[in-house]
């Protein structure tokens, strides 16, 4: 496919010297929801040697309004968020080294994964796991373009571990809202905007024309027809925990032991377990008690009235509650 980049080459910026770095560079996508799948399709489409893919959730069918790599054959087949999607960005370009993780990112599984990076986007709607990174990448020296969208609104920075304000110095310095697309929606012009300002980054970080990056936060409301750009020079804190003068690196002490996640907006709770489950065994068991359905990367059935997912890392999503004693009770009947 001689002229396959032809386009991209021909713009000054990239040229053949760009599209050569591009071909020799590794990204990670945090996240294959919305942003993950977009990011990544235009990461692909675009030549990048190494694609890292990880998301913890499945395909379902709210997801295909805004998530534009799954089918509803996905759906249907309950793949993993991750596995589709490294499954349709193969057919788009089989020249890129795909990595797809099914798992829920955590301190431990994280560090492994960061050797090689170039680049981190952050495609994830949780807060504790973006602080996690947040660290990590400043651990690494690797950059960072964070993005997030809810509803018709979107914004977008990036982080350089030693020179811009890291994500706990921003937070400090401004107000976050606590909605979600689970609570508030989302429609899917938000979602190529973000992306699009992140891959505009994304693009001058590979071909290493730092000096065209952008320094400031963008927000935007799309209905409302806003559109801001904000000076984040002077958030950087001295103090600060993660890229200040002394780093402790706060995030990176979270313990990873057997604990449970209310998914903001779902109704739907996370049970992370420290065990491997072996869904063939665990499925010839639960028939006894309800219908299962299965692939090799989880099981579902429902139990008590609730929708049980059981993937093979040992997490549990319990939907139809958001209380943790419920989900603990479900779990311990389940396994035992």
């Amino acid at each position: 496919m001689k002229n396959r980049y032809s386009r991209q080459i021909l713009y000054t910026y990239v040229g053949e010297k760009g599209q050569e770095k591009i071909g020799g560079k590794h990204v990670l996508v945090l996240g294959c929801g919305a942003l993950g799948t977009a990011n990544s399709e235009s990461l692909v489409r675009g030549g990048i040697g190494k694609l890292t893919v990880i998301d913890r959730d499945y395909v379902e069918e709210s997801n295909l309004q805004r998530q534009q790599l799954f089918t509803e054959e996905d759906c249907i087949n309950e793949l993993p968020k991750a596995v589709a999607a490294k499954k349709h960005l193969q057919q788009i370009n089989s020249t890129v080294d795909i990595r797809a993780h099914v798992m829920d990112a955590t301190a431990a599984n994280l560090p492994p994964l960061l050797q090689d990076v170039d680049l981190v986007i952050d495609a994830t709607d949780n807060f504790d796991i973006r602080f996690l990174m947040n660290d990590l990448i400043h651990q690494y020296q690797v950059p960072w373009i964070v993005g997030s969208c809810v509803g018709s609104t979107g914004m977008s920075f990036t982080i350089l571990p030693g020179e811009t304000p890291c994500l706990r110095c921003l937070l400090d310095a401004t107000p976050i809202s606590g909605a979600t697309c689970d609570s508030v929606g989302i429609i899917a012009p938000a979602v190529q905007m973000v992306v699009a300002h992140q891959q505009a980054e994304a693009l001058k970080l590979l071909v290493e024309d730092y000096s065209a990056l952008r320094s400031n936060l963008v927000t935007f409301d799309l209905w409302n027809n806003l559109y801001h750009s904000i000076d984040i020079k002077r958030a950087k804190r001295g103090s600060c925990p993660t890229c200040g003068e002394y780093p402790s690196y706060p995030s990176l002490n979270y313990e990873t032991q057997t604990k449970m996640e209310v998914l903001c907006g779902r109704n739907t709770v996370q049970v992370r377990a420290k065990r491997k489950i072996y869904l063939d065994e665990l499925a010839n068991r639960l028939r006894k008690i309800s219908a299962v359905k299965q692939n090799e990367f989880l099981l579902s059935l429902t139990y008590q009235g609730y929708r049980v997912v059981i993937f093979q890392d040992g997490r549990f999503l319990i939907h139809g509650t958001d209380s943790t004693d419920v989900a603990r009770n479900i779990y311990y009947q389940l396994v035992g």
